[in-house]
């Protein structure tokens, strides 16, 4: 994201930065329009989707599950580059108006996913990163909430997954860490109440 900024800050630094910062998937976010993202309310609504079919025609759809069709809220990174973008849009539009796709080509079409991906793996190489795809940068918004701490089903509300089940097959080798400190925790637990027990009089041991 470093070098992104420094060396392109253009539609594509500002898309990566929402994709990997909400976890959004690449046809959500390349179908994301103004009308649907609430800068005042920090949140965004998912509502569309874009796939392009072998003929490289592009679709617009609605998501394929009712749990994708959700709010999304925005962290101060994802604002900032949502800012940036609405204030070129502005700037450009002969009204200063906001209107169509957030991330779009300057004649307003939607962005190819495959000059997208084309994008990502060119950047990537230029710092000698591994190649990765567009949906590596959900696995790795997921990862890293993961690793933070936060609880699985707040992960699986924000990734948009229609159950829990597909988060822990998706993400569960990544719990084993925290289920080692789990049953850490529950020892240290279970010797301080067996340290309590100690100071406390047999009598009433024996009644509990």
């Amino acid at each position: 994201m470093r070098h992104n900024t420094k060396h392109y800050a253009d539609r594509l630094t500002d898309q990566f930065e929402v994709m990997l910062g909400t976890g959004m998937r690449r046809g959500e976010v390349l179908a994301l329009h103004w009308s649907d993202v609430h800068l005042m309310d920090h949140k965004l609504y998912v509502r569309w989707t874009l796939t392009a079919a072998n003929n490289g025609k592009i679709h617009l759809s609605e998501p394929k599950t009712e749990a994708s069709r959700a709010w999304i809220s925005l962290s101060p990174r994802v604002m900032t580059a949502l800012h940036r973008q609405a204030a070129l849009q502005m700037t450009a539009h002969p009204d200063g108006r906001l209107e169509g796709l957030v991330f779009a080509r300057p004649d307003g079409e939607p962005l190819r996913p495959q000059w997208v991906l084309d994008q990502l793996r060119k950047r990537t190489a230029e710092l000698d990163l591994p190649k990765i795809g567009l949906h590596d940068l959900r696995h790795t918004a997921a990862s890293i909430m993961i690793a933070a701490g936060i609880p699985l089903a707040v992960v699986s509300k924000t990734l948009r997954h229609s159950n829990l089940a597909i988060t822990v097959d998706l993400y569960g080798h990544l719990l084993k860490d925290s289920a080692d400190e789990a049953v850490v925790a529950l020892a240290a637990a279970l010797d301080r109440a067996d340290a309590g027990l100690e100071r406390i009089p047999r009598s009433l041991c024996r009644a509990a």
